[in-house]
This record gives structure tokens, C-alpha cells and sequence, in this order.
């Protein structure tokens, strides 16, 4: 088979994972991420001995093949397949500063600006230092997660059954704000571990709220059946490029308010929010990833090389505690972000209440764990660090007024 004909055949090969591509959301790259397959499956399948065979079922051959009576072809493994389709689509760029901006001019009507506060570590009973906290947990739904659930329902198509989300709470409630907002239906499911207070704000905002199992991936799985069932619109919390141009948003609000920021601490669980926040960067500020040392995943990303298990537990497991960090965001992360920081329950529990006694700022566990590491002394700044942290949830009943 000349070269020509087997890049031919590669482009009929690749149409098997033009669906794939298409979460992209965007024709363009969705041709771009279609055209990089075929030179994937190209250099894969030059690389072999081709051999000739007649049987058009062969799983690599396709229906494309039909019309060819003899054909030379080379047997790839699922997994080089599945290798295949994840470097095709990640050697196109899909989150850039430039659809961040287009992006937050779209979904600015309908989210709020949230403020910084300026406080000094002393006040929590450290040595002197200036932090500006970021308060996104000001937010609509208590979350940054609004950001990305706006993304995702104004520019993709819904269908009649409506959206649905899992989550450990907070991407649940924001879908479910959103979907009311815009007179969308939206069912959410979530693990048996979320809190009462995210059950009850996904509830008031009109959702229908199911139980999927123990853990976030449990939840998952269950929606991807409905989604099956029903025909709705699956909206990822982290692993979909929608969801990280929304959360980038929130860096490019950062860097708009406080320029002369150098570093920046953002706590992670999949890792759409500090994916998105550095997408935006780029590498002109030092991010800072911390994690509970009850659900590592991303440090265990970058000791493997990728996403891969890690444990699920811990006082932030509600919002910190996916099985693994996303596809997407795990390259931008290996490029911009620094190594994970790994706080403790009894830091992160230790946080939520100095940010309570210090600032009056009410957060969950999963949004007190950026302020953790710098209280705990496990990120300890320069001299010449200006310093922000993010607080980037606030869905907890610690605070009662009843």
C-alpha cells in the first residue's frame, strides 16, 4: 500500500474518533483534533509490517473499507488506539487565554464578580504577611463552579430531556442554578457523601437530586447510564473543555483585580479550576496546586507521568476527592502548575476556622484547603511573593443561624 493511499485509509480510520473529538464544542478544532488522529494512526501504522488480509470486520479496518476487496493493514492494540485519539486531541490546544476572554464576556451577565480581601497572616497567628484572598466562594451556588456550568449551557446545544451533572455537591448545585436560570430541566446526581448543605441548595434550585453510590465515580457512572437512557446533556465538573474556559475565567478576574500578584494557591479535586486558572496564566505567575493528603490525586498524576487512581477520602471528599484528576487539565498542569501540596484533615479543619475567627469568611473544607497550606506552614512564600489565595467554596452548615 503506498503512502498515500495509507494516509487515505487513516483518515477513514480517524472518522471512528471524530466523535471524540467533537466535545471540543468548536467545528474548527474539531477538524484540527480529526486531521491529527489520521497522522497518529499514520505514523502508527507505517511503523509496522502491513500485511495483507480480506476480512473487512477486522476491529482496525472500518467500515470504510468495505469497498476494498485485498488490503494491507496493521493490527494496533485498543490501547494504542486509545493513545492514539488522547494525543490527537491534546496536540490542539482547546483552552486558550483568547476563548477564556470570549468566554467570560459570554458568561458575565450572569455571574458575579467576586471581591478580595486584603488581611495579614498575623491576625491567624502567623508571622506578618499580606495575602489578598480571592472570595469566590461569593459566588452564585456558593462555588466557582457557576462559572463553568454558564459555560457549558450557553454554548452547547440542549436537548429536550435538559442537562445533567454529577458531583460531589458543588458542581451539582451550579448546574442546577444555571438550568433554572435559563429555563433549562437538569437532573444532578451525587454520592451518598455529599453534604446536607449542597443537597439542599441543589434541591432549591429546582433539580432533581439522585443518590449514585459512595464516591464521585460511582455518582458519574450512574449519570452516564441516565444520560444514556434519557438523551440529556452530560455537563462534566472538570474533565470538559467548556468547564475549564469557564473556570478560567476566574484567573483572568484575578490578574484584572491584582496585577501585581506572583503567586497563587488553588485548591484541587479534578482539577477543572486550577486547569482553567492556568490556561489563563501560562507560566507568569506561580501556581500553587493543594490537595488533601486524604485524596492526592494529582500528586500522584505527577509522580506516574498521568492521571491515575488515588485515594478518595478525607474531610474535603465532598468536592476534593475525584478517583482521578482530568484528561484535559493533567497537561496544562504538568506545563504551569507547580508540584501539589498535600494538607491534612486537621489543617484544612484548622483553616475553616481561622478564616472564620481571622476574617469572618464562612468556608467548606474543600475551600479552606488553599488557605491551609499557607497556615500550616506546608507553602511557606518568599521574601519578594505576593501572595493570593483562592477560597473558592462556602457550601457548609458550620454556620447555623437557627
Amino acid at each position: 500500500m503506498d503512502q498515500f493511499r495509507l494516509h487515505e485509509n487513516a483518515h477513514m480510520l480517524a472518522e471512528r474518533g471524530r466523535g471524540y473529538a467533537e466535545f471540543l464544542g468548536d467545528q474548527h478544532r474539531a477538524d484540527a483534533v480529526f486531521h491529527q488522529i489520521a497522522i497518529h494512526l499514520q505514523r502508527k501504522m507505517l511503523a509496522r509490517l502491513l500485511q495483507p488480509f480480506e476480512n473487512h470486520q477486522a476491529p482496525i479496518v472500518g467500515e470504510g473499507f468495505q469497498d476494498i476487496d485485498v488490503l494491507h493493514f496493521g493490527i494496533l492494540p485498543s490501547n494504542e488506539l486509545k493513545s492514539i485519539l488522547y494525543e490527537a486531541h491534546m496536540s490542539v490546544d482547546p483552552v486558550t487565554p483568547e476563548r477564556i476572554a470570549e468566554t467570560e464576556k459570554l458568561i458575565r451577565p450572569h455571574i458575579r464578580h467576586t471581591p478580595l480581601m486584603r488581611v495579614d497572616m498575623r491576625d491567624f497567628g502567623t508571622r506578618p504577611l499580606p495575602v489578598d484572598l480571592k472570595l469566590e466562594l461569593l459566588q452564585h451556588s456558593g462555588s466557582f463552579k457557576a462559572r463553568g456550568a454558564f459555560a457549558n449551557l450557553l454554548t452547547r446545544d440542549i436537548p429536550p430531556a435538559g442537562v445533567v451533572a454529577a458531583s460531589g455537591g458543588n458542581h451539582g448545585a451550579a448546574v442546577a442554578y444555571a438550568a433554572m436560570r435559563l429555563g433549562v430541566p437538569a437532573t444532578i446526581f451525587v454520592p451518598s457523601v455529599t453534604s446536607p448543605a449542597k443537597a439542599e441548595r441543589i434541591r432549591s434550585y429546582g433539580a432533581e437530586l439522585v443518590i449514585g453510590g459512595d464516591r464521585y465515580a460511582d455518582a458519574l457512572a450512574a449519570s452516564e447510564t441516565y444520560v444514556a437512557e434519557s438523551g440529556a446533556l452530560a455537563v462534566h465538573a472538570y474533565d470538559q473543555v467548556e468547564t475549564l474556559l469557564g473556570q478560567g475565567t476566574l484567573g483572568e478576574e484575578i490578574e484584572d483585580d491584582l496585577p501585581e500578584m506572583t503567586t497563587l494557591l488553588v485548591a484541587v479535586g479534578g482539577g477543572g479550576l486550577i486547569g482553567g486558572i492556568a490556561s489563563w496564566f501560562r507560566g507568569r505567575v506561580k501556581i500553587v496546586a493543594v490537595e488533601s493528603d486524604g485524596a492526592p490525586t494529582l500528586y500522584e498524576a505527577f509522580k506516574a507521568g498521568k492521571p491515575v487512581d488515588a485515594s478518595a477520602g478525607g474531610i474535603a471528599a465532598d468536592s476534593l476527592a475525584p478517583r482521578q484528576v482530568g484528561q484535559l487539565m493533567f497537561p496544562i498542569a504538568q506545563k504551569y502548575v507547580e508540584p501539589p501540596v498535600l494538607v491534612s484533615d486537621d489543617a484544612i479543619l484548622a483553616a475553616q476556622k481561622a478564616l472564620w475567627a481571622g476574617a469572618r469568611v464562612v468556608a467548606e473544607p474543600g475551600g479552606a484547603a488553599a488557605f491551609a497550606a499557607l497556615l500550616s506552614g506546608k507553602y511557606v512564600p518568599g521574601l519578594d511573593e505576593r501572595v493570593c489565595v483562592l477560597v473558592c467554596g462556602s457550601n457548609t452548615t458550620a454556620v447555623r443561624f437557627d
